[in-house]
């Protein structure tokens, strides 16, 4: 719910009201991302929407739209630590590219962290939960801008 809402909303129903909140997108018959699974068992997640849905990110100094192309966003995974890196942040990613072409969208974004040269993960910033630039860039993803910490990429759908 952290892109979905805005700074203040997002802390004040912290926990169970943004679980409620994200139960209620579900309820709507909304897809808010896509679920991985592995040998039956649900495995990570990526969220995937209109770019429309995420009004903090269109309000974000460094992540703000790029240009008036209407894009889909993906701004959040999570990746089971058993489950990492073995490729499923790469899968999720495919997926969620298929499922915005499916939608009509021409344009996907992604958000991704940087990584040290050495692949290390040197992530500054809550981890990986907009995900790694090593995993954008086979996906065909380019940067197209980058204002701060991390790049926004693109990928074009049609």
């Amino acid at each position: 719910m952290f892109w979905r809402q805005t700074r203040k909303e997002y802390e004040s129903l912290k926990g169970t009201e943004n679980k409620a909140s994200m139960q209620a997108i579900v309820g709507r018959d909304e897809v808010p991302g896509i679920i991985g699974y592995v040998d039956g068992v649900p495995a990570g997640w990526v969220s995937v929407s209109p770019r429309a849905a995420f009004p903090s990110l269109n309000r974000s100094r460094t992540l703000k739209p790029v240009d008036d192309e209407p894009a889909w966003s993906i701004v959040c995974f999570y990746v089971a630590r058993e489950r990492r890196g073995t490729g499923l942040m790469s899968g999720l990613i495919g997926a969620a590219a298929d499922y915005a072409r499916e939608q009509g969208a021409t344009v996907i974004e992604g958000y991704p962290e940087e990584v040290a040269a050495d692949g290390q993960k040197n992530l500054a910033f809550a981890g990986a939960y907009m995900g790694v630039r090593p995993a954008f860039e086979p996906a065909g993803f380019v940067e197209v801008v980058k204002r701060g910490r991390q790049p926004v990429m693109r990928k074009r759908l049609r």
